[in-house]
């Protein structure tokens, strides 16, 4: 056999050996060195629409590595590059004065480098090219471009594969991450109604049928454990997006450190620890929506981030070189003020009003009590599956009215905990809820350790969110007097006094 069959054959066998490129490059570099000068090989994608050349990986005697570095090509470098077309394999005998050579790679930048460009193809169509560098000048002659140029092909379909192999690793990442995501979403999925929806939420899901259809933003506003979730679940499953992700992210609990990772994704070795592409929360509600609860919870700077992506629906992964389209709904919950916040210099002004195009206000339970009976029911039924109880315990009598005249600091939330709180200690199969005297006890100290607002402050608050939901109008059947069942006058007057301006 040959000198160039042995040559051909040995490449196109080392090349394939392995789906990771950067690993198949060191080997490839071993044999090359033993048959033309080959201090370095680094392969690179020209990207036309980008105006840009990609650098995929690159290798040295004893190590290789992926790159995603993009990196573009002035408009002078772009004629040579479709001109270069032309030859299958270019000698350049002093790196450092080519144009196209210096983009490539930045070993070359010293003038004592020579080296080998060879076109990758495939079909007839410039894929990319392959760079071999080594030290000093009028290092190759024609005899290495004619050795080098029968392995065009090989390298071309390597590279061609190793992108595959490297697009089918990050959807397969992106899947697995979902499927840990759906799995969690459905194991609560039927324990989600909405209970309440045709009593005490009756307005909010009149809200949520309005706005469902569209992609508009969505405010959840309501104090902590009143539902917002479910809230943001039924917008989702009822709009148009339905068949895409949910993302749900608790903003209060991922450190300003890792907001951007968590939030837009990495890439392998971004930074210490980071041993692969890490999706963000961003790119996996593409085609879906994205819940971000407690939004007052961000930092100014986060919040800077998150104003971008609103506005040009974009994400840059940590260490990636390119945008990344992202096409998301975005629904976001806190039970802060942030109209407060934003006065205070907490909260941005321009992402409030992002945001606050479609604010729901999710009623406390202590403002609809008359849903507390079917809540009951509702946790029972809930906690006898998760506890294995075979036959719902009855209620004892009274038991309904004790829980009524509660006044809930914790709103729904705590209602379950002492619903299931009562599973574990029922006796003969009757809820008595005797435990719920501690509880009760336990809110009143909760009370007499509250702070108390100056009462005018209140009647502000209250007036202002009824200026709110009317949407500044005062008089009529739909004004904020008749929701605070006072004389319109009257409410002009305390307005005028209480230096509360209309609208």
């Amino acid at each position: 056999m040959d000198k160039k069959n042995i040559f051909f054959r040995t490449v196109t066998m080392l090349i394939c050996s392995s789906l990771e490129i950067e690993v198949a490059l060191v080997r490839c570099l071993a044999y090359l060195r033993k048959n033309m000068p080959a201090d370095e090989i680094c392969i690179s994608l020209y990207e036309p629409g980008l105006s840009a050349i990609k650098i995929v990986a690159r290798a040295k005697k004893d190590a290789g590595m992926l790159s995603n570095v993009l990196i573009p090509v002035p408009e002078s470098a772009r004629s040579k590059i479709k001109e270069s077309e032309l030859q299958k394999v270019k000698i350049i005998n002093q790196l450092a004065l080519d144009e196209i050579a210096r983009l490539i790679t930045p070993a070359i930048h010293k003038s004592d480098h020579s080296g080998l460009v060879m076109q990758l193809k495939i079909e007839k169509k410039l894929l990319g090219v392959l760079l071999i560098s080594g030290k000093g000048r009028d290092r190759y002659t024609k005899e290495h471009a004619d050795l080098l140029s029968i392995v065009a092909d090989p390298f071309a379909i390597a590279m061609s594969n190793a992108l595959r192999y490297q697009e089918v690793t990050r959807l397969k990442d992106m899947l697995a991450d979902d499927n840990r995501y759906l799995r969690r979403e459905l194991r609560h999925l039927s324990d989600n109604k909405i209970v309440g929806e045709d009593f005490g939420l009756k307005e909010v899901m009149e809200m949520v049928r309005l706005i469902a259809s569209l992609s508009n933003p969505v405010m959840l506003l309501g104090e902590t454990g009143t539902g917002k979730e479910l809230i943001a679940n039924a917008i989702h499953y009822s709009s148009p997006r339905n068949n895409g992700p949910l993302i749900k992210v608790n903003c209060g609990a991922i450190p300003e450190t890792l907001i951007d990772s968590e939030f837009f994704g990495h890439e392998k070795g971004a930074f210490t620890g980071a041993i692969s592409r890490k999706i963000g929360k961003f790119e996996r509600a593409h085609k879906g929506t994205i819940f971000l609860d407690e939004i007052g919870e961000l930092s100014l700077n986060a919040q800077m981030r998150l104003l971008r992506v609103i506005q040009n629906k974009i994400i840059e992964r940590i260490g990636g070189a390119e945008p990344v389209p992202v096409d998301i709904r975005i629904i976001v919950a806190t039970h802060r003020n942030l109209e407060t916040m934003v006065k205070t210099g907490q909260f941005r002004e321009d992402l409030w009003f992002r945001l606050n195009v479609f604010p729901i206000i999710v009623p406390p339970l202590r403002q609809r009590k008359n849903d507390i009976p079917a809540f009951v029911q509702h946790f029972i039924e809930q906690k006898a599956k998760d506890l294995g109880i075979l036959n719902s315990p009855a209620l004892a009598p009274g038991v309904i009215d004790r829980l009524m005249a509660y006044h809930w600091p914790g709103n729904v939330r705590e209602l379950e905990n002492v619903v299931e709180r009562a599973m574990i200690l029922c006796r003969d199969n009757i809820l008595t809820f005797d435990q719920f005297e501690t509880a009760s006890q336990q809110g009143s100290i909760f009370v007499d350790n509250m702070d108390i607002d100056p009462l005018n402050s209140v009647v502000i608050r209250h007036i202002e969110l009824a200026l709110k939901k009317s949407k500044g109008k005062i008089h009529g059947s739909k004004g904020a007097a008749a929701m605070l069942k006072i004389n319109s006058s009257t409410l002009r007057n305390r307005m005028k006094k209480l230096g509360i301006r209309k609208g």
